[in-house]
Protein backbone atom coordinates (compact mmCIF):
# COMPACT_ATOMS: atom_id res chain seq x y z
CA UNK A 1 0.00 0.00 0.00
CA UNK A 2 2.82 2.35 0.84
CA UNK A 3 4.58 1.59 -2.43
CA UNK A 4 1.37 2.25 -4.35
CA UNK A 5 0.95 5.58 -2.59
CA UNK A 6 4.58 6.49 -3.34
CA UNK A 7 4.07 5.59 -7.01
CA UNK A 8 0.92 7.65 -7.10
CA UNK A 9 2.73 10.52 -5.43
CA UNK A 10 5.50 10.28 -8.01
CA UNK A 11 2.95 10.40 -10.84
CA UNK A 12 1.31 13.46 -9.30
CA UNK A 13 4.67 15.22 -9.04
CA UNK A 14 5.45 14.42 -12.67
CA UNK A 15 2.03 15.72 -13.69
CA UNK A 16 2.53 18.87 -11.63
CA UNK A 17 5.92 19.48 -13.25
CA UNK A 18 4.45 18.93 -16.70
CA UNK A 19 1.65 21.38 -15.93
CA UNK A 20 4.19 23.91 -14.60
CA UNK A 21 6.26 23.66 -17.78
CA UNK A 22 3.08 24.01 -19.82
CA UNK A 23 2.19 27.24 -18.01
CA UNK A 24 5.72 28.57 -18.50
CA UNK A 25 5.60 27.93 -22.26
CA UNK A 26 2.13 29.45 -22.41
CA UNK A 27 3.34 32.59 -20.61
CA UNK A 28 6.37 32.78 -22.91
CA UNK A 29 4.20 32.43 -26.02
CA UNK A 30 1.97 35.26 -24.80
CA UNK A 31 4.93 37.57 -24.23
CA UNK A 32 6.74 36.55 -27.43
CA UNK A 33 5.07 39.25 -29.61
CA UNK A 34 6.15 41.91 -27.12
CA UNK A 35 9.70 40.53 -27.02
CA UNK A 36 9.87 40.55 -30.82
CA UNK A 37 8.55 44.10 -30.90
CA UNK A 38 11.20 45.26 -28.42
CA UNK A 39 13.96 43.49 -30.35
CA UNK A 40 13.01 45.01 -33.71
CA UNK A 41 12.02 48.48 -32.49
CA UNK A 42 14.48 49.06 -29.65
CA UNK A 43 17.38 46.62 -29.33
CA UNK A 44 18.12 46.21 -33.06
CA UNK A 45 18.20 49.98 -33.83
CA UNK A 46 20.51 50.67 -30.88
CA UNK A 47 22.80 47.78 -31.86
CA UNK A 48 22.86 49.09 -35.44
CA UNK A 49 23.67 52.58 -34.22
CA UNK A 50 26.58 51.33 -32.11
CA UNK A 51 27.88 49.19 -34.98
CA UNK A 52 27.64 51.98 -37.57
CA UNK A 53 29.57 54.33 -35.28
CA UNK A 54 32.73 52.22 -35.71
CA UNK A 55 32.04 50.42 -39.03
CA UNK A 56 32.86 52.47 -42.13
CA UNK A 57 33.63 50.28 -45.19
CA UNK A 58 32.75 52.77 -47.95
CA UNK A 59 36.26 53.88 -48.90
CA UNK A 60 37.66 50.35 -48.66
CA UNK A 61 34.92 49.14 -51.03
CA UNK A 62 35.51 51.96 -53.51
CA UNK A 63 39.33 51.68 -53.77
CA UNK A 64 40.18 48.29 -52.21
CA UNK A 65 43.56 47.77 -53.90
CA UNK A 66 44.84 51.24 -53.03
CA UNK A 67 43.81 50.84 -49.38
CA UNK A 68 45.48 47.42 -49.21
CA UNK A 69 48.76 48.94 -50.42
CA UNK A 70 48.42 52.02 -48.18
CA UNK A 71 48.05 49.79 -45.11
CA UNK A 72 51.68 48.77 -45.67
CA UNK A 73 52.80 52.39 -46.14
CA UNK A 74 54.60 53.89 -43.12
CA UNK A 75 53.70 57.50 -43.93
CA UNK A 76 57.24 58.90 -43.67
CA UNK A 77 57.50 59.78 -47.37
CA UNK A 78 55.11 59.84 -50.32
CA UNK A 79 53.71 56.42 -51.37
CA UNK A 80 55.66 54.49 -53.99
CA UNK A 81 54.89 54.22 -57.70
CA UNK A 82 52.75 51.08 -57.25
CA UNK A 83 50.37 52.83 -54.88
CA UNK A 84 49.98 55.89 -57.10
CA UNK A 85 49.45 53.78 -60.22
CA UNK A 86 46.77 51.74 -58.50
CA UNK A 87 45.12 54.93 -57.23
CA UNK A 88 45.06 56.38 -60.75
CA UNK A 89 43.47 53.22 -62.17
CA UNK A 90 40.82 53.04 -59.47
CA UNK A 91 40.01 56.73 -59.82
CA UNK A 92 39.46 56.19 -63.53
CA UNK A 93 37.20 53.22 -62.76
CA UNK A 94 35.18 55.28 -60.28
CA UNK A 95 34.86 58.10 -62.80
CA UNK A 96 33.46 55.71 -65.40
CA UNK A 97 30.95 54.40 -62.83
CA UNK A 98 30.14 57.92 -61.58
CA UNK A 99 31.10 57.03 -58.01
CA UNK A 100 33.87 59.60 -57.54
CA UNK A 101 31.52 61.80 -55.50
CA UNK A 102 31.17 59.11 -52.82
CA UNK A 103 34.95 58.80 -52.45
CA UNK A 104 35.47 62.57 -52.52
CA UNK A 105 32.84 63.10 -49.83
CA UNK A 106 34.36 60.43 -47.57
CA UNK A 107 37.92 61.77 -47.92
CA UNK A 108 36.77 65.35 -47.46
CA UNK A 109 35.59 64.50 -43.93
CA UNK A 110 39.18 63.70 -43.01
CA UNK A 111 40.78 66.47 -45.08
CA UNK A 112 38.56 69.47 -45.86
CA UNK A 113 39.05 70.60 -49.45
CA UNK A 114 40.14 67.18 -50.72
CA UNK A 115 36.86 66.61 -52.55
CA UNK A 116 37.60 69.08 -55.33
CA UNK A 117 41.11 67.73 -55.97
CA UNK A 118 39.81 64.15 -56.20
CA UNK A 119 37.03 65.09 -58.62
CA UNK A 120 39.38 67.14 -60.83
CA UNK A 121 41.90 64.30 -60.95
CA UNK A 122 39.22 61.73 -61.75
CA UNK A 123 37.95 63.80 -64.71
CA UNK A 124 41.46 64.14 -66.12
CA UNK A 125 42.40 60.49 -65.57
CA UNK A 126 39.16 59.30 -67.17
CA UNK A 127 40.42 60.69 -70.49
CA UNK A 128 43.56 58.51 -70.39
CA UNK A 129 43.42 54.88 -71.54
CA UNK A 130 44.19 52.03 -69.15
CA UNK A 131 47.36 50.98 -70.94
CA UNK A 132 48.92 54.41 -70.48
CA UNK A 133 47.93 54.50 -66.82
CA UNK A 134 49.51 51.09 -66.25
CA UNK A 135 52.90 52.43 -67.38
CA UNK A 136 52.59 56.11 -66.46
CA UNK A 137 50.10 56.04 -63.58
CA UNK A 138 52.30 57.86 -61.09
CA UNK A 139 53.16 60.68 -63.47
CA UNK A 140 49.54 61.03 -64.63
CA UNK A 141 48.24 61.19 -61.07
CA UNK A 142 50.79 63.75 -59.90
CA UNK A 143 50.12 65.83 -63.00
CA UNK A 144 46.35 65.77 -62.49
CA UNK A 145 46.48 67.82 -59.26
CA UNK A 146 49.15 69.16 -56.87
CA UNK A 147 47.34 67.61 -53.88
CA UNK A 148 48.83 64.18 -54.69
CA UNK A 149 52.28 65.55 -53.90
CA UNK A 150 51.24 66.16 -50.28
CA UNK A 151 51.49 63.51 -47.58
CA UNK A 152 48.35 64.87 -45.91
CA UNK A 153 46.22 63.69 -48.84
CA UNK A 154 47.51 60.13 -48.60
CA UNK A 155 47.24 60.07 -44.81
CA UNK A 156 43.61 61.16 -45.10
CA UNK A 157 42.88 58.40 -47.64
CA UNK A 158 44.57 55.79 -45.44
CA UNK A 159 42.63 56.93 -42.37
CA UNK A 160 39.33 56.94 -44.27
CA UNK A 161 40.04 53.45 -45.60
CA UNK A 162 39.98 51.79 -42.19
CA UNK A 163 36.88 49.59 -42.00
CA UNK A 164 36.69 49.71 -38.19
CA UNK A 165 37.69 53.05 -36.76
CA UNK A 166 37.26 55.19 -33.66
CA UNK A 167 37.75 58.33 -35.72
CA UNK A 168 34.12 59.47 -35.47
CA UNK A 169 34.12 59.21 -31.69
CA UNK A 170 37.28 61.30 -31.63
CA UNK A 171 35.66 63.87 -33.93
CA UNK A 172 32.57 64.00 -31.73
CA UNK A 173 34.75 64.66 -28.68
CA UNK A 174 36.95 67.26 -30.48
CA UNK A 175 39.91 64.89 -30.43
CA UNK A 176 42.25 63.72 -33.16
CA UNK A 177 45.06 61.23 -33.70
CA UNK A 178 48.39 62.78 -34.60
CA UNK A 179 50.90 61.14 -37.02
CA UNK A 180 52.64 59.50 -34.04
CA UNK A 181 49.41 57.71 -33.09
CA UNK A 182 48.74 59.78 -29.95
CA UNK A 183 45.27 61.21 -29.25
CA UNK A 184 45.20 64.95 -28.64
CA UNK A 185 42.66 67.74 -28.29
CA UNK A 186 41.83 69.63 -31.47
CA UNK A 187 40.96 73.24 -30.56
CA UNK A 188 39.97 74.04 -34.15
CA UNK A 189 37.12 71.52 -34.15
CA UNK A 190 35.07 72.21 -31.02
CA UNK A 191 31.70 72.25 -32.77
CA UNK A 192 30.29 69.06 -31.31
CA UNK A 193 31.72 69.38 -27.81
CA UNK A 194 30.37 72.95 -27.66
CA UNK A 195 26.98 71.67 -28.79
CA UNK A 196 27.04 69.01 -26.08
CA UNK A 197 27.72 71.64 -23.42
CA UNK A 198 25.11 74.02 -24.86
CA UNK A 199 22.53 71.24 -24.90
CA UNK A 200 23.43 70.35 -21.30
CA UNK A 201 23.16 73.99 -20.21
CA UNK A 202 19.76 74.49 -21.88
CA UNK A 203 18.51 71.17 -20.50
CA UNK A 204 19.43 72.26 -16.97
CA UNK A 205 17.69 75.62 -17.48
CA UNK A 206 14.49 74.03 -18.81
CA UNK A 207 14.52 71.40 -16.05
CA UNK A 208 14.98 74.10 -13.41
CA UNK A 209 12.16 76.23 -14.85
CA UNK A 210 9.72 73.30 -15.05
CA UNK A 211 10.55 72.38 -11.43
CA UNK A 212 10.16 76.00 -10.31
CA UNK A 213 6.77 76.31 -12.03
CA UNK A 214 5.55 72.76 -11.55
CA UNK A 215 6.27 72.24 -7.85
CA UNK A 216 3.88 74.87 -6.45
CA UNK A 217 1.21 73.92 -8.99
CA UNK A 218 1.49 70.23 -8.10
CA UNK A 219 1.34 71.16 -4.41
CA UNK A 220 -1.82 73.16 -5.00
CA UNK A 221 -3.45 70.35 -7.01
CA UNK A 222 -2.59 67.83 -4.31
CA UNK A 223 -4.25 69.88 -1.54
CA UNK A 224 -7.41 71.26 -3.17
CA UNK A 225 -10.68 69.30 -3.20
CA UNK A 226 -10.81 66.47 -5.73
CA UNK A 227 -13.48 68.16 -7.83
CA UNK A 228 -11.36 71.30 -8.26
CA UNK A 229 -8.22 69.24 -8.89
CA UNK A 230 -9.94 67.24 -11.63
CA UNK A 231 -11.01 70.42 -13.42
CA UNK A 232 -7.55 71.96 -13.16
CA UNK A 233 -5.95 68.73 -14.37
CA UNK A 234 -7.75 69.21 -17.69
CA UNK A 235 -5.62 72.31 -18.29
CA UNK A 236 -2.46 70.44 -17.25
CA UNK A 237 -3.16 67.57 -19.64
CA UNK A 238 -4.53 69.73 -22.45
CA UNK A 239 -1.12 70.04 -24.19
CA UNK A 240 -1.00 66.23 -24.51
CA UNK A 241 -4.21 66.36 -26.55
CA UNK A 242 -2.75 68.87 -29.01
CA UNK A 243 -0.27 68.10 -31.78
CA UNK A 244 3.31 69.16 -31.06
CA UNK A 245 3.43 70.94 -34.43
CA UNK A 246 0.28 72.91 -33.62
CA UNK A 247 1.69 74.04 -30.28
CA UNK A 248 5.03 74.98 -31.84
CA UNK A 249 3.32 76.89 -34.65
CA UNK A 250 1.23 78.77 -32.09
CA UNK A 251 4.40 79.85 -30.29
CA UNK A 252 5.90 81.01 -33.59
CA UNK A 253 2.82 83.17 -34.15
CA UNK A 254 3.26 84.64 -30.66
CA UNK A 255 7.01 85.24 -30.75
CA UNK A 256 7.81 86.28 -34.32
CA UNK A 257 8.87 89.84 -35.17
CA UNK A 258 5.37 90.95 -36.08
CA UNK A 259 3.67 88.43 -33.82
CA UNK A 260 1.13 88.91 -31.06
CA UNK A 261 3.59 89.77 -28.28
CA UNK A 262 5.68 92.29 -30.22
CA UNK A 263 2.60 93.88 -31.81
CA UNK A 264 0.97 94.30 -28.40
CA UNK A 265 4.08 95.78 -26.81
CA UNK A 266 4.51 98.20 -29.72
CA UNK A 267 0.85 99.21 -29.53
CA UNK A 268 1.21 99.90 -25.80
CA UNK A 269 4.41 101.94 -26.49
CA UNK A 270 6.36 99.73 -24.09
CA UNK A 271 9.00 99.08 -26.74
CA UNK A 272 10.06 101.06 -29.80
CA UNK A 273 11.38 98.16 -31.89
CA UNK A 274 10.36 94.49 -32.05
CA UNK A 275 12.20 92.24 -29.62
CA UNK A 276 14.20 89.24 -30.95
CA UNK A 277 12.03 86.62 -29.29
CA UNK A 278 12.27 83.93 -31.96
CA UNK A 279 15.04 81.80 -33.50
CA UNK A 280 17.38 81.92 -30.51
CA UNK A 281 18.04 80.08 -27.25
CA UNK A 282 15.36 82.08 -25.46
CA UNK A 283 12.59 80.80 -27.74
CA UNK A 284 13.83 77.20 -27.46
CA UNK A 285 13.90 77.37 -23.65
CA UNK A 286 10.48 79.04 -23.44
CA UNK A 287 8.68 76.67 -25.80
CA UNK A 288 10.32 73.54 -24.40
CA UNK A 289 9.43 74.61 -20.86
CA UNK A 290 5.78 74.86 -21.91
CA UNK A 291 5.87 71.47 -23.67
CA UNK A 292 7.62 69.57 -20.87
CA UNK A 293 5.94 71.20 -17.86
CA UNK A 294 3.18 68.54 -17.56
CA UNK A 295 5.83 65.82 -17.33
CA UNK A 296 7.19 67.54 -14.23
CA UNK A 297 3.78 68.09 -12.65
CA UNK A 298 2.48 64.52 -12.97
CA UNK A 299 5.15 62.68 -10.92
CA UNK A 300 5.22 65.49 -8.35
CA UNK A 301 1.46 65.30 -7.95
CA UNK A 302 1.46 61.51 -7.63
CA UNK A 303 4.00 61.62 -4.79
CA UNK A 304 2.43 64.62 -3.01
CA UNK A 305 -0.98 63.02 -3.11
CA UNK A 306 0.35 60.01 -1.21
CA UNK A 307 1.98 62.00 1.61
CA UNK A 308 0.16 61.63 4.91
CA UNK A 309 -0.76 65.16 6.16
CA UNK A 310 -0.30 64.01 9.75
CA UNK A 311 3.48 64.22 9.33
CA UNK A 312 3.27 67.95 8.64
CA UNK A 313 0.76 68.47 11.44
CA UNK A 314 2.97 66.57 13.88
CA UNK A 315 5.98 68.70 13.01
CA UNK A 316 3.94 71.90 13.40
CA UNK A 317 2.51 70.76 16.73
CA UNK A 318 6.06 70.28 18.02
CA UNK A 319 6.79 73.95 17.37
CA UNK A 320 8.51 73.86 13.98
CA UNK A 321 7.97 76.91 11.79
CA UNK A 322 6.37 76.43 8.34
CA UNK A 323 9.68 76.95 6.54
CA UNK A 324 11.41 74.32 8.66
CA UNK A 325 8.48 71.93 8.29
CA UNK A 326 8.69 72.24 4.53
CA UNK A 327 12.49 71.88 4.33
CA UNK A 328 12.91 69.04 6.82
CA UNK A 329 9.66 67.10 6.52
CA UNK A 330 7.63 67.78 3.40
CA UNK A 331 10.26 68.36 0.70
CA UNK A 332 12.34 65.24 1.52
CA UNK A 333 9.18 63.17 1.17
CA UNK A 334 8.56 64.64 -2.31
CA UNK A 335 12.12 63.99 -3.47
CA UNK A 336 11.20 60.80 -5.42
CA UNK A 337 8.71 62.84 -7.45
CA UNK A 338 11.23 65.64 -7.93
CA UNK A 339 13.84 63.17 -9.15
CA UNK A 340 11.41 61.43 -11.50
CA UNK A 341 10.27 64.75 -12.97
CA UNK A 342 13.84 65.96 -13.42
CA UNK A 343 14.80 62.72 -15.16
CA UNK A 344 11.80 62.80 -17.51
CA UNK A 345 12.22 66.45 -18.48
CA UNK A 346 16.00 66.31 -18.81
CA UNK A 347 16.10 63.18 -20.98
CA UNK A 348 13.21 64.23 -23.22
CA UNK A 349 14.70 67.69 -23.73
CA UNK A 350 18.03 66.25 -24.87
CA UNK A 351 16.27 64.05 -27.44
CA UNK A 352 13.96 66.72 -28.88
CA UNK A 353 14.84 68.06 -32.31
CA UNK A 354 11.59 69.11 -34.06
CA UNK A 355 10.71 72.01 -31.77
CA UNK A 356 14.27 73.44 -31.50
CA UNK A 357 14.58 73.15 -35.28
CA UNK A 358 11.40 75.19 -35.79
CA UNK A 359 11.82 77.89 -33.13
CA UNK A 360 15.51 77.81 -32.22
CA UNK A 361 17.15 78.89 -35.46
CA UNK A 362 20.93 78.56 -35.58
CA UNK A 363 21.49 79.72 -32.01
CA UNK A 364 18.90 77.42 -30.47
CA UNK A 365 19.94 74.16 -32.13
CA UNK A 366 20.70 71.14 -29.94
CA UNK A 367 22.97 68.16 -30.45
CA UNK A 368 19.92 66.17 -31.59
CA UNK A 369 19.47 68.59 -34.50
CA UNK A 370 23.05 67.95 -35.64
CA UNK A 371 22.48 64.20 -35.43
CA UNK A 372 19.37 64.57 -37.59
CA UNK A 373 21.34 66.76 -40.04
CA UNK A 374 24.05 64.13 -40.52
CA UNK A 375 21.46 61.38 -40.91
CA UNK A 376 19.22 63.21 -43.40
CA UNK A 377 21.38 65.68 -45.34
CA UNK A 378 25.12 65.09 -45.08
CA UNK A 379 24.69 61.28 -45.13
CA UNK A 380 27.48 60.97 -42.57
CA UNK A 381 25.78 58.13 -40.73
CA UNK A 382 28.96 57.06 -38.94
CA UNK A 383 29.38 60.45 -37.24
CA UNK A 384 25.66 60.65 -36.49
CA UNK A 385 25.84 57.18 -34.91
CA UNK A 386 28.87 58.17 -32.83
CA UNK A 387 27.10 61.31 -31.57
CA UNK A 388 23.98 59.27 -30.82
CA UNK A 389 26.00 56.61 -28.99
CA UNK A 390 27.66 59.26 -26.80
CA UNK A 391 24.26 60.77 -26.07
CA UNK A 392 22.93 57.32 -25.17
CA UNK A 393 25.90 56.72 -22.86
CA UNK A 394 25.28 60.04 -21.13
CA UNK A 395 21.61 59.18 -20.56
CA UNK A 396 22.51 55.74 -19.19
CA UNK A 397 24.93 57.32 -16.71
CA UNK A 398 22.26 59.86 -15.76
CA UNK A 399 19.73 57.10 -15.15
CA UNK A 400 22.28 55.16 -13.09
CA UNK A 401 22.79 58.22 -10.88
CA UNK A 402 19.01 58.65 -10.59
CA UNK A 403 18.61 54.99 -9.60
CA UNK A 404 21.22 55.41 -6.85
CA UNK A 405 19.73 58.63 -5.47
CA UNK A 406 16.08 57.60 -5.38
CA UNK A 407 13.99 54.60 -4.40
CA UNK A 408 11.72 53.67 -7.34
CA UNK A 409 9.43 51.72 -4.96
CA UNK A 410 8.22 55.01 -3.47
CA UNK A 411 6.94 56.25 -6.83
CA UNK A 412 3.25 55.79 -7.61
CA UNK A 413 1.28 56.33 -10.79
CA UNK A 414 -1.50 58.89 -10.87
Amino acid sequence: MTQANMALSGDEKAAARAEHHHHQWLAFSLTLPLICFLVFSFIAPIATLLFRSVYHPNVQQLIPHTIALLNEWQGKTLPNEQVMTRMALELKTLASKRQVGQLAQAINRNLPGAASSIKISARKLNKIDDETLLHQGEASLLKSHPAWKKKATWLAIKAAGQVFTSQYYLTALSLEENPQGNIQFNPENKLYIDLFFKTLKMALIVTGLTLLLGYPLAYYLAHVPSRTANILFIFVLLPFWTSILVRTTAWIALLQTHGVINSTLLWLNIIQHPLPLLYNQFSTILVMTHILLPLMILPLYSVMKGIDPYYVRAASSLGAKPTRVFCTVYFPMTFPGVSAGILLVFILFIGYFITPALVGGTDGQLISNIIAFHMQKSNNWALASALGALLLLFIIVLYWVFDRLTDPNKLKLV
